[in-house]
């Protein structure tokens, strides 16, 4: 009763224009609400902007908040129909050509149609996954941020990529996924439905449905082994040391260039032409996704380091199964400086 009086309090003070108040009210929900802006747009930069549009919408619209729901359903709702909007329209990131000096790339396996996708830093998912999800969620909360998971969704229809994680991985039951959406229960089913025929369709679609390993877990003895292999492959530029760490079916990207390559022979081929044209690099770890992961630095004549991008990888027992890089200017929220001495 306590807790449920200070905060009608909260909101009575935040309502007569309390800041502070407002703050108290909201900031503890501030990294899942980041999260879930993520899950749905696959691009960190645009989370970041969908959180505070949100924060901003909660605000001026806080009269509106008539109890009936949580506080926090109450801005799942605002922050759900914000990335909706950012969905539906057409200010995604557009694709990027190879701009490397020197070094013409393989011919791709496809051309990728993410070419938004970020990583999310491990270091802001601390706290953002306390709430425990509802009784009907189907994904574990670390599974549903990975990469493989943010991808699978972007290529699903906006109000399915909603229905999708507000049911299968925050466990909201339909009727309230159907309020906070402005729908009714049975187009709420059946966009489920339809998601999750789309996301199976697109596992057994790659690499002929084969099956991985798990992943060791995070931080462990088998984690650091292969990590640390991986790490003195690619910084002697050994490629033959690099392919025995791969998986057959290996899949590499470069968001936000569409090139994407699957399978261990281009991969390899991709790997040993930039090796072959004289570039080095120390790799600086870090996490994202709940993955490896490592900022790039390109080894200069004059000794410098300058940053050339996010690695991300995906590992499959010890193997790794997929990785990515991303762009350096996502260097800033890894904490990564943007060369090295």
């Amino acid at each position: 009763m306590g807790v449920d009086l200070a905060r009608t309090d909260l909101i009575g003070m935040a309502r007569a224009g309390d800041g502070e108040a407002f703050r108290m009210l909201t900031e503890p929900h501030h990294r899942e609400l980041q999260v879930h802006c993520y899950r749905m747009l696959g691009s960190f930069q645009d989370a970041e902007d969908a959180l505070q549009d949100t924060l901003l919408s909660a605000w001026r619209g806080l009269e509106g908040f008539d109890g009936r729901s949580s506080l926090r359903t109450w801005l799942y709702r605002i922050a759900t129909n914000r990335c909706l909007s950012t969905l539906r329209s057409a200010k995604r990131q557009a694709a990027k050509e190879w701009d490397v000096p020197g070094i013409e790339p393989p011919e791709p396996t496809r051309l990728g149609e993410v070419v938004w996708l970020q990583p999310f830093p491990d270091a802001l998912l601390d706290g953002a996954m306390d709430a425990p999800p509802g009784p009907e969620a189907r994904y574990e909360q670390t599974e549903a941020v990975s990469l493989a998971f943010v991808t699978a969704l972007q290529l699903l229809p906006p109000r399915q990529v909603a229905v999708l994680v507000l049911r299968d991985v925050l466990g909201y039951p339909a009727s309230e996924v159907a309020e906070m959406l402005d729908t009714t229960v049975e187009s709420v089913k059946s966009a489920l439905k339809r998601a999750r025929s789309s996301l199976r369709a697109q596992q057994t679609g790659r690499a002929g449905g084969a099956e991985h390993e798990p992943p060791p877990a995070a931080g462990s003895a088998a984690e650091d082994a292969i990590v640390a292999r991986f790490v003195r492959a690619y910084e002697s530029a050994d490629v033959d040391a690099l392919v025995t760490l791969l998986t057959d079916d290996v899949f590499m990207s470069m968001p936000p260039l569409p090139l994407e390559y699957e399978g261990l022979d281009v991969v390899a081929r991709f790997c040993a032409d930039i090796f072959g044209a004289g570039r080095r690099f120390e790799l600086v770890p870090t996490r994202a996704n709940g993955q490896p992961a490592f900022g790039a630095y390109l080894r200069t004549a004059d000794g410098v380091r300058h940053g050339a991008g996010v690695l991300v990888l995906t590992l499959a027992g010890d193997r790794i199964s997929a990785l990515i890089r991303f762009e350096n200017t996502l260097f800033p929220a890894f904490g990564l400086p943007r060369t090295l001495p």
